[in-house]
Formats: C-alpha cells, sequence, structure tokens
C-alpha cells in the first residue's frame, strides 16, 4: 500500500496525471492475462476479442 500512495503523492506534485491511465490500463490487462489463464474463464474471455 505505501507504493500507492507514494505514487500518488507524485501525481499530485509533479502533475503526472497521463500517468494514471496509463497505470489503470496496465492493471486491467495484467488482471486479464491472469484470467486468461484459468481454464474455466479462458473461453469467454476469447470470445471479447
Amino acid at each position: 500500500m505505501s507504493f500507492l500512495r507514494e505514487f500518488w503523492k507524485f501525481l499530485r506534485v509533479r502533475k503526472k496525471w497521463w500517468l494514471a491511465p496509463l497505470l489503470v490500463l496496465m492493471a486491467l490487462l495484467g488482471g486479464l492475462l491472469v484470467l486468461a489463464q484459468t481454464p474455466a474463464v479462458a473461453p469467454f474471455i476469447y470470445t471479447i476479442f
């Protein structure tokens, strides 16, 4: 949690707001990759693409 707190402070101080959506997108894609490796969920994810 300290990493997220430091990252939030960095965004506020340095005004690097364009990094926030990039980080969220990377987290969502990472979660999607983890779910795609689960055999029960994989067919549903492949139908999205």
